[in-house]
């Protein structure tokens, strides 16, 4: 970890934190007293985005680590060379590329980015977070999700569509909230999932959108699941405009049993 250890400030990751809403995210628990630990995959990116988030902030205690969100060696070895504390976990990072591709490791890209590097961070910071308790994990999601397939989450039997990849992505990520959510219920480790809000971003552009809002704007919710102190004790909810918001999708508890026992084997 490249933080002061003896920080007496809470300590926040923010996954994805180079791209348009990840560095409004970092910002924004910047602002609200954190210390905040930027996840890149790319160093110049990185640093780039570093310096804004520090003068858009106007914090020293912000840094940044590099790991790559689809490789779960380079997940768990962040993890193993951290030290410290850590409060919050924002996942975050996701990619909707056009074509189909896989990691070196034969997984999907989409699925391994936006759905087990999810899983993976959660699984990676377990010990960290419930020894930091009273702790919060928000997984960023959307309303934008759906089109889940249990028998063929990768692509491989159905055409890819990157949107369609992308919508079933954030299915996961909302079913999977409630799973970890059930999992850490007495672990002091809260866990919630929100859409962020529509930023002009190159995610959204790559699934042919625009976006409606500032970056701040789309960073407001994830911001505030971060950090609402009133927030403390609510978990394994799917929120969107900084209200709770009803979730198709947990009421499916066998499709959730079923998708966090698929996600475990890997």
């Amino acid at each position: 970890m490249t933080l002061d250890e003896k920080t007496e400030k809470p300590v926040a990751i923010v996954t994805g934190a180079n791209g348009v809403i990840g560095k409004a995210i970092a910002a924004g628990i910047a602002k609200a007293g954190f210390a905040v630990v930027m996840v890149c995959r790319d160093e110049k990116r990185a640093q780039r985005a570093l310096d804004e988030v520090r003068l858009a902030s106007k914090s020293p205690d912000v840094r940044t680590e590099l790991a790559d969100l689809s490789r779960r060696e380079s997940v768990f070895a962040l993890a193993t060379r951290w030290q410290g504390r850590l409060d919050v976990l924002v996942n975050n990072a996701a990619i909707a590329p056009r074509r189909r591709t896989e990691t070196p490791e034969g997984i999907e890209m989409q699925f391994a980015t936006n759905v087990l590097g999810y899983v993976w961070m959660m699984r990676a910071f377990e010990a960290t977070l419930r020894q930091s308790a009273p702790a919060r994990v928000v997984n960023v999601a959307s309303y934008w999700a759906g089109d889940l397939d249990l028998s063929d989450l990768q692509f491989q039997r159905r055409p890819y569509d990157n949107d369609q990849a992308y919508r079933q992505s954030k299915q996961a990520n909302r079913m999977l909230t409630v799973a970890f959510a059930q999992r850490w219920r007495d672990a002091g480790t809260t866990v919630n999932s929100c859409h962020p809000g529509d930023a002009n971003s190159a995610l959204s552009n790559a699934l042919g959108f625009g976006g409606s809002q500032t970056a701040e704007e789309a960073a407001a919710t994830p911001v505030w699941l971060a950090t609402e102190p009133s927030l403390a004790n609510t978990t394994g909810r799917y929120f969107a405009n900084r209200r709770p918001a009803r979730c198709v999708f947990a009421a499916d508890a066998q499709g959730i049993a079923e998708l966090d026992a698929i996600c475990a084997k890997y």
